[in-house]
């Protein structure tokens, strides 16, 4: 079962309308968001900001920055943050459980900072939303000489049958075909962009694993009768397997990560 919201998903022209309304659809499923999506691991952000050196506490932009997962990472690690984030719901969930970390309004193609303000711009789960051609000059923009720029998803982990299993039947009609995430970034203002795999896992149980499921795009932009099937759907299957079907169990995840640096 792949995160809806990867880098595993290719869309043409004719997707270009589903894709838009997926995008836009995560506002009114906030707390649930917040609630029951994924971290990410300490040694996958710290890999993305190593180019940086011995920066002490860099100036990191969380730039798409939702509910703030990716944050609370960083903020771990010690880095001064500010966030933007263009839906209001995630903004207000993002300010309500980081209330001293600044969130702006504005996205990945206006980003409302000054120039060469930033040591590094990360983004979790949400660089496939922007348009490359627009974001990549302004996010060279606000990073300073030497600034990174680093990307994270976290998808499940389909090499276990249960989850290769999980992953064929939680696919919605607004689903989008697969592709593997081998093709990387290119754009003459960054250096050659790299990329790795850090293993991962989230604690899980049938009821909220289903819930997780249900703050993906493609569940949540679907009618109520088809989200309530698939849903339910999901919850039967976990139940019938011996892995998932009472209690807490880790669901395998793996957090991919690509970086550059400003050229």
């Amino acid at each position: 079962m792949r995160d809806s919201e990867s880098p595993t998903e290719r869309v043409d022209d004719a997707g270009a309308e589903l894709l838009a309304r997926r995008a836009a659809s995560f506002g009114a499923a906030a707390a649930a968001y917040a609630e029951h999506r994924p971290d990410y691991p300490a040694d996958a952000i710290r890999w993305a900001l190593r180019p940086l050196g011995e920066a002490g506490h860099p100036e990191v932009l969380d730039l798409g920055a939702g509910t703030g997962k990716l944050t609370e990472g960083l903020l771990a690690l010690a880095a001064r943050v500010t966030a933007v984030e263009p839906d209001e719901g995630m903004r207000a969930e993002f300010a309500r459980r980081f209330r001293e970390t600044p969130i702006f309004p504005g996205t990945a193609e206006s980003v409302p900072l000054p120039d060469h303000s930033m040591h590094a711009v990360v983004v979790g789960q949400a660089f496939h939303w922007f348009d490359p051609v627009r974001a990549f000059p302004e996010i060279a923009r606000v990073l300073r000489p030497g600034g990174v720029v680093a990307a994270f998803w976290n998808t499940t982990d389909d090499s276990v049958e249960w989850v290769r299993q999980l992953g064929r039947i939680s696919r919605s009609n607004a689903s989008l075909p697969a592709m593997t995430p081998d093709v990387l970034p290119v754009h003459p203002l960054f250096a050659h962009f790299e990329h790795i795999t850090f293993p991962h896992v989230q604690r899980r149980t049938a009821e909220s694993l289903v819930a997780t499921i249900g703050t993906h795009s493609h569940t949540l932009v679907i009618g109520d009768e088809e989200r309530a099937e698939l849903l339910v759907r999901l919850t039967e299957f976990l139940r019938s397997r011996p892995e998932t079907a009472t209690g807490e169990f880790d669901v395998p995840l793996r957090t991919w990560v690509i970086r550059a640096v400003l050229a």
